[in-house]
């Protein structure tokens, strides 16, 4: 395993394949589809904030966190030209702190399949998606597809099978499908790398009776 990459200068650098201005048409779909009623939502690693500004322009109280100072301070401006507000952190899932209550909605666009090669981040993750989930709260991930190998380009990846397991113990899984991201290549040439998306709920008692009406 290599050392994590410095997510603040690859923002300062512009190496960014990942970022883009529209939100994440995979997110706007879930949302649709789920039915799911605004109330607090979570986006860990926000990046510039895109996706936490749509959830904030359908009515979510917002808390995002991302762990690249440059990352939030534009999302902070892009909240504040949107003339909408959210708590928006400097954080990582190490050191985020206190997030209050619950989250009924959380996501993550890249960031489960940058945590899951290293044990020490990964459990990380187990930890702050046990403390700011509740019976009944969902959680979108969106990952690399292993499905399509990227030697040279792409984010990291992982398998089915991997997905299907990982967190059962907390979380159901909803629903797994394969999408593509949005990205682009040094040279500004665009690029779809295969990717997941993830649904999940959390186990536990009243999960079912809280979101069976909104999953349909």
């Amino acid at each position: 395993m290599g050392a994590m990459p410095d997510w603040n200068q690859r923002y300062l650098d512009g190496d960014t394949p990942w970022d883009h201005d529209e939100p994440s048409g995979e997110l706007r779909r879930v949302l649709d589809a789920s039915g799911l009623s605004p109330g607090r939502a979570l986006e860990i690693g926000c990046g510039t904030g895109v996706n936490a500004l749509e959830l904030a322009r359908r009515g979510f109280a917002v808390t995002a966190f991302d762990v690249a100072p440059r990352a939030v301070d534009r999302a902070r401006a892009r909240f504040a030209a949107a003339g909408l507000s959210a708590d928006l952190r400097v954080a990582s899932v190490h050191d985020v702190g206190d997030l209050g209550a619950p989250f009924p909605f959380v996501f993550d666009r890249g960031v489960y399949h940058v945590l899951q090669r290293e044990p020490a981040d990964l459990a990380a993750l187990h930890a702050l998606l046990e403390r700011v989930t509740e019976p009944g709260s969902l959680w979108l991930s969106l990952a690399g597809n292993a499905n399509e190998p990227n030697e040279d380009a792409g984010p990291p990846t992982v398998g089915a099978p991997q997905l299907a397991s990982e967190f059962d113990e907390r979380f159901e899984l909803v629903d797994l499908h394969e999408i593509r991201f949005r990205a682009h290549l040094d040279d500004g040439t665009p690029f779809a790398p295969l990717a997941w998306s993830v649904l999940r709920r959390r186990r536990g008692a009243g999960a079912a009776a809280r979101t069976s009406d909104a999953l349909g």
